[in-house]
This record gives C-alpha cells, structure tokens and sequence, in this order.
C-alpha cells in the first residue's frame, strides 16, 4: 500500500495573498510544512497540489528545489486537482493536508493512518476535523484513494475534497478522532488566514526552530502557555470552516 500526503496550496488567497510561501526562520511556510509532514514514518510521498495559474510557477519551483512531487491543476476545482495529485503518485491511501496549516503533528499523522490501517474493514473516512478538539490548524484526514474517485462521480462542487468525500461515505463508515486532554485546545488557532496568524506562527517558530527543529505540540502548547497573550492575538479571527463542524465546547486557553 502506498500512502501520500497532498498539500493543497496555492498563491491566491483574498485574506493574505501569497501566505505560502511567506518567510519563516528564514523558509518559506511551505517548506516548514513539508519538512514537517516528512517527518511521518508512515507517508511514502508528498506531493503539492497546486494550480495551473503562472503566479503558482513559484510553488512549483519551490517544490523541485525542496525534493518533492508537484501537480498542476485547476485553480477552481480542487477536488479534481487533489484527485490528479493522487493519480499521478499511484497512492492508495491518501492524507490530506492543506498549505495554511504550517504546523502539522508528525506523531499524530502517524497515530491517524495507523486508526485508519487497524480499522479499514469498519470505516472509509478517518479524521479529526469533523468536531474541533486540537487545536485548529492540526487537522489530519485519511481515506482511500478509490473513495475519492467515487466521490468524484457524484458531486458537482468541486471546490472541496474532504467535506465532499465525508459526505458521501456512509456514515457509519465515518470515523472523528477526538484529542486527548493533554491535546485538548480547540481555540488555539494554528492554522494561518491572515496577517495576525502569521504573526502566532512565525513567534512559535522564532522561539522553538533554531533550538529544535523537531519540535512537537507539547513544545507548542509549553510555549503558548508561557507567552498566553500571542494565544489570544488571533483567537477571534472569523473562520470559514466553523460553518462545517462544532468546536468543543470545552475551551482550554493557553494561560500560564
């Protein structure tokens, strides 16, 4: 069985234009990303899903200068860009990550393909995005790639991937993953819409990178603890994906 990752990732973006590839200790977010979803001991490949449009001709670059695999496909249609992605790695499995999510857990990537192998006879879909426990910006999706192409059949907006495969995989195959307590912080925002995320992101990796570029998320919430004004800076920024999913309604902020 062969597991690949997609990042999808693109220079557009109304809220903050070329968050992508934005600098960070002195890499573009991107490249963290990748080196940290590389990491996994589980993924055998990651390949960017990125857009046909010339402003992505970065991404590409950055893609073959960083080693990795690169799809080109419709700006618009995500779906059918990840599925080409997924098409052209010969994947069997697929983890599905996005391009503002610079942050991503090598340990819990690991822990979701393993739920998923050690229960593939029960469930289709396998993810922690479907009710906010960790911290948003940490989501991990797993599912077959043979899923993704039958969902393809059906749906006519292809703007999404996961919302659209998980909707149209029998429910009792669907399978959320809650954090455990230690894990349990779902308003600490980690993913990055806007200027202020940056900002959260960029500090988190300002203060844990350059003494340890492994870094996992207890180094994260440990830090966020000690410096709770950075949490709360982008707490009440408005966030599209709330509309598909509840957040626990446990709030744990990041206090010293």
């Amino acid at each position: 069985m062969k597991i690949a990752a997609t990042i999808q990732a693109r220079t557009g973006s109304t809220r903050l234009p070329g968050k992508v590839l934005l600098p960070i200790v002195g890499k573009p977010m991107l490249a963290l990303q990748v080196e940290r979803i590389r990491r996994s001991l589980l993924i055998d490949e990651v390949v960017i899903a990125t857009s046909r449009n010339p402003n992505d001709d970065v991404i590409e670059e950055l893609a073959r200068q960083i080693g990795v695999s690169c799809f080109r496909g419709s700006e618009e249609k995500v779906l059918d860009r990840v599925m080409g992605a997924l098409k052209q790695s010969g994947a069997d499995l697929q983890v599905e990550f996005y391009g503002d999510c610079p942050l991503p857990e090598p340990a819990i990537i690991d822990a979701m393909i393993g739920i998923y192998l050690k229960n593939r006879d029960s469930y289709d879909y396998v993810g922690t995005g479907m009710k906010t426990t960790f911290p948003p910006g940490l989501d991990v999706t797993v599912y077959p790639t043979r899923v993704l192409y039958e969902t393809a059949n059906v749906v006519s907006d292809r703007g999404y991937v996961a919302v659209n495969v998980r909707s149209h995989v029998e429910p009792g195959r669907v399978l959320n993953v809650e954090a455990p307590m230690w894990y349990r912080y779902p308003d600490v925002h980690l993913e990055v819409d806007t200027l202020e995320d940056f900002r959260v992101v960029s500090a988190i990796y300002e203060g844990l990178y350059p003494g340890n570029p492994y870094f996992v998320l207890a180094d994260i919430i440990g830090f966020l603890r000690q410096n709770p004004s950075l949490a709360e800076a982008n707490r009440s920024i408005p966030r599209r994906w709330k509309a598909y999913r509840p957040l626990d309604k446990e709030e744990r902020p990041c206090k010293g």
